[in-house]
């Protein structure tokens, strides 16, 4: 699990709840259920006009992402491959075809595919770095679905706060219809604004990050098999993919302190 990603949401909930108890307020005060579908409603229909339901459906799966770590796969993908280039040495690269079975990753199994059927390494990186732009190309709209939740929730959480000022006005001869109006106005802002600075924007950049090192396994993963392919040595290959793990936790870095 990504600690900093689940520690941070708690982290920014305990931050404003507690800050509004210490004020004298209390939780229920927040707690208003037509502000929430308002908000949700209304930035879940904004973004389902704008993009289609395949990229929607995508997004939605790879929320979860934001709360997985990347690391311990990076360090067993080195090690499998390191494995793949000591059997490939000492046996040929066509006995790596019963392993193919075992191999999950997409990208990684049609890498492994070409080079087993005698396709060369220069043609292998081509036709994979072909895959890889592709795949780039429509994971960067995952991303933007969250950004422009971002934008669009605080927007709906303003009509929410009309809405409740109207509700307000046609009551004002009823003090309790008043108070139940001015708290949809106010919550409804709350959530809006609250929704794309804690959740959706944080999201889009920690899937960005995601991606990227999603790019940078993908890439590592061809360097291995074409340096199979060129019979390598085994240690000289974790040596050098190695190096991309400390490229992509720099990466990382640099794209955090941004």
């Amino acid at each position: 699990m990504d600690i900093a990603s689940i520690a941070g949401i708690l982290l920014a909930l305990a931050g404003i709840l507690g800050g509004l108890i210490l004020e004298g307020g209390t939780l229920r005060q927040v707690t208003q259920p037509t502000a929430l579908m308002i908000v949700l409603g209304g930035t879940l229909g904004a973004i389902m006009l704008q993009y289609p339901v395949a990229v929607l459906g995508a997004a939605a799966r790879r929320f979860f992402s934001v709360f997985r770590s990347g690391g311990q796969e990076s360090e067993a993908v080195v090690a499998r491959l390191v494995s793949f280039a000591t059997k490939a040495r000492r046996s040929g690269i066509v006995s790596l075809d019963a392993d193919l079975a075992g191999v999950n990753d997409p990208f990684l199994k049609q890498a492994l595919m070409l080079a087993i059927d005698g396709t060369e390494p220069a043609d292998v990186r081509r036709i994979m770095q072909l895959e890889l732009e592709n795949t780039a190309e429509g994971e960067e709209r995952i991303p933007q679905v969250f950004e422009s939740a971002g934008g669009f929730s605080p927007t709906i959480g303003i009509i929410g706060a009309v809405i409740g000022l109207i509700q307000v006005m046609q009551h004002l001869e009823d003090i309790n219809e008043v108070g139940r109006g001015i708290a949809v106005a106010f919550v409804a802002t709350i959530y809006g604004v609250g929704l794309a600075n804690l959740v959706f924007l944080p999201t889009a950049g920690k899937l960005r990050i995601r991606q990227q090192e999603e790019q940078t396994l993908r890439e590592m993963m061809l360097e291995g098999v074409t340096s199979i392919q060129e019979g390598m040595n085994p240690r000289t290959i974790e040596i050098k993919l190695r190096t991309f793990l400390f490229e992509a936790k720099k990466a990382a870095t640099v794209a955090e302190a941004r």
